[in-house]
């Protein structure tokens, strides 16, 4: 990650004014910087569209009729997931573009815009031109996950989940007891029992971890105070 911490400080004497050249060249900077992240966001979006008609697929098919088969709800958990780590993967990505935009933001335009002064952090421009210099990620992969499945996929893996319990207590009649349940939960020579348990761990797992994560991030934005960082 480029935290400020990481690059050295300038003296106040370093400070200057930009010229309008410069200010010119920087507003450049951000246009570019915004449509990259636009660029990015939008295939953010892409990603989640597949997995919600991959979804709508799988009730469909598992809907059509009561003797249709729950599997389809099984199988599209693995193309969700697949989904959900090229998103991820994207996420980094975007949040590089973003975070190059909104410090723009912080440390350029709202000074500007409030009273003039283009320097209330020292050495902000080294910071950014460090991060051009030498690009990276800004947050983990674990990070970037962690927010995509708080967005949009933890309430996509809790329809894929609620539907197949939905399609095992309706089809092809109403279920009168747990076990009805459980029995029709077999696959082959799989118990119904492990595959409820297999159900419940798998969103469980996803919900913990979005949890965790959100911990973590909240942690490094309080750890980060008033200074701001790339990301």
């Amino acid at each position: 990650m480029a935290k400020l911490a990481e690059v050295p400080k300038a003296s106040a004497t370093q400070k200057r004014e930009f010229t309008p050249a410069e200010i010119g060249a920087l507003a450049h900077l951000y246009r570019g910087e915004v449509y990259r992240s636009t660029i990015w966001r939008t295939r953010l979006d892409t990603t989640t569209n597949w997995s919600v008609v991959t979804l709508g697929v799988a009730l469909s098919i598992s809907f059509a009729s009561p003797e249709a088969s729950s599997i389809p709800l099984l199988v599209v958990g693995v193309l969700i997931w697949l989904f959900m780590v090229l998103e991820a993967r994207r996420y980094r990505y975007f949040n590089v573009w973003r975070a190059r935009a909104r410090y723009l933001e912080t440390h350029f335009y709202a000074p500007m815009l409030d009273d003039g002064d283009l320097h209330t952090e020292e050495n902000w421009q080294k910071t950014l031109a460090h991060d051009y210099w030498r690009p990276d990620y800004h947050i983990s992969f674990a990070t970037a996950m962690g927010r995509r499945i708080r967005r949009n996929y933890l309430w996509i893996l809790t329809i894929q989940f609620l539907a197949f319990i939905g399609k095992l207590a309706v089809h092809p009649t109403p279920i009168k007891s747990w076990n009805d349940l459980v029995t029709r939960a077999e696959l082959g020579a799989i118990p119904g029992e492990l595959i409820l348990l297999m159900g419940c761990s798998y969103l469980g797992l996803w919900a913990v971890f979005a949890f965790l994560t959100s911990s973590r991030d909240a942690k490094r934005a309080a750890e980060r105070g008033g200074s701001q960082a790339l990301g």
